[in-house]
């Protein structure tokens, strides 16, 4: 076997490291081992900055004096970071509003973020939350050419919003393809944190679709963004916006390695309704949904966890004109497969509200397609409380097996809830608390069958297998959902 000069060898690596080479020293290998792994070098962002530099601008806004007061003297910068991320200022007496004179109301710094430049003739892009209750906007470009700039409109769903200033021949960005991004990538930010103009960003993407309670899947990265860098962009090596940097993930108030960015192409769909508009319309079908867990799927006959369970169905709604039952699992929404939750939400919202829709339902372990024409998007409505009963309990022997006790639904429940069947619940013990049954439920269906009333229910339940889960589709007020009574644990 052929010797190595050790010393030779140490004399070449630290010639190597002194010279800055870049690429790994290749080691001698022996006769049939592995090859040494290949060290990569990093990248190199100073290309980069110089080509969208120029087009991410500084964004102050000002409001009233009057109508927001500083707190404890501290910088707005710092005040802006804690209301954007809920952290409680240090000090601040709980609901003290103290009573003061009236006087002049003054413009006064509000908060500092960042955008960049959309489009050449001025469209600037940034988060809804940067413009939020402010009187006056004013976007400084890199040349420190200062314009006061003009609201077009902001989405507070998506955190978007667009604003123009009066310039043309602007550097505008490139905007990428966001499906083209993927996970340990490096990407780059450019913002204002803390009103430090300019300060350049690096590190990679964590995650893709990452659900966080809102309306859009956001890109999470490692990315370092602090106060001030809301709304500026998140790059791409090839040059190219994928995200807006919207959020943080954060226990101490600092910034701690999660941060969070606005697809591209979802904001572009936002930014092209706010421009023509100035307001963003969303479809809607007037339902509550939620998750279908591993259980419910094997219990009902599903298959897979896939798809959005339908919990309650708003009357008069285009969902209860086509026939969707609360109880029903959403598997597609004009053939497009709804893998989790989140997922109908977002494709309804981006369908034009009048247009003609096809939602695909598993109901009592069949298929369907229902037609549904998409209504436009409104808030919410208040749960209904449930009805008094009329009657007094009857108990149910069957029920009681499993910790239940039922009784008939009463004329004006059924009116109230337009149901034509069910049991409602009146004590739940054992294996049906364990399910998280409760008093007042009204249980819809048993083991996949429908029940019209106690005797059918007792019948049903009676035939159950108690070695397995037993499904139980309730409702509970104005919604409905799946429990799985386990009677052998």
């Amino acid at each position: 076997m052929t010797k190595f000069d050790g010393n030779k060898l140490r004399s070449v690596a630290l010639a190597c490291m002194f010279a800055g080479v870049a690429s790994a020293v290749a080691l001698p290998q022996a006769v049939g081992a592995q090859p040494a792994a290949v060290v990569r070098g990093l990248p190199d962002f100073t290309e980069l900055v110089d080509q969208v530099g120029p087009s991410v601008v500084n964004i102050r806004t000002v409001e009233k004096a009057s109508s927001r007061a500083g707190a404890n003297g501290m910088d707005e910068e710092m005040l802006e970071f804690f209301r954007r991320f809920g952290v409680p200022i240090p000090n601040q007496p709980r609901q003290q509003r103290p009573q003061r004179p009236q006087q002049e109301e003054e413009q006064q710094p509000r908060g500092v973020g960042s955008g960049f430049i959309l489009t050449a003739d001025g469209f600037v892009m940034t988060n809804a939350h940067v413009v939020e209750g402010a009187d006056e906007v004013i976007v400084t470009l890199p040349d420190k050419r200062e314009f006061k700039a003009k609201i077009v409109g902001a989405d507070k769903r998506t955190d978007v919003a667009v604003v123009k200033i009066e310039a043309t021949g602007l550097p505008a960005v490139k905007v990428g393809d966001v499906s083209r991004l993927r996970v340990g990538e490096w990407v780059m930010a450019i913002g204002s944190p803390f009103g430090l103009e300019n300060t350049v960003t690096a590190g990679i993407v964590s995650a893709k679709q990452r659900d966080t309670g809102d309306y859009l899947p956001f890109i999470q990265t490692d990315v370092a963004i602090n106060p001030g860098n809301s709304g500026g962009p998140l790059i791409n090596m090839r040059g190219e916006v994928v995200g807006i940097n919207s959020q943080i993930y954060s226990r101490s108030g600092g910034f701690m390695g999660i941060s969070f960015a606005i697809p591209m192409d979802e904001a572009m769909r936002v930014s092209e309704q706010l421009r023509a508009s100035g307001r963003v319309t969303r479809g809607r079908i007037g339902v509550q949904i939620g998750a279908v867990t591993k259980d419910v799927a094997e219990s009902i006959g599903l298959g897979k966890a896939q798809g959005a369970l339908v919990t309650g169905v708003e009357g008069g709604s285009p969902a209860d004109k086509a026939g969707v039952e609360a109880g029903d699992i959403i598997t597609r929404f004009d053939g497009k497969p709804i893998e989790k939750v989140a997922d109908l939400p977002r494709l309804v919202g981006n369908t034009k509200p009048g247009s003609k829709s096809t939602v695909t339902v598993f109901r009592r372990g069949a298929s369907r397609d229902l037609g549904i024409t998409i209504a436009e998007i409104e808030p919410d409505k208040p749960a209904a409380k449930l009805a008094e009963r009329e009657e007094k309990p009857k108990a149910s022997a069957a029920a009681q097996q499993v910790g239940l006790s039922v009784t008939e639904l009463t004329d004006a429940q059924k009116k109230e809830f337009k149901l034509k069947g069910g049991v409602v619940v009146v004590t739940a013990t054992d294996a049906a608390a364990r399910a998280g049954l409760r008093e007042g439920d009204i249980i819809l269906s048993v083991a996949n069958t429908e029940i019209s009333g106690v005797k059918e229910f007792e019948s049903v339940l009676a035939k159950a297998d108690k070695s397995k889960s037993i499904n139980v589709l309730y409702r509970r007020g104005e919604w409905a959902q799946y429990a799985l009574i386990r009677s052998g644990r």
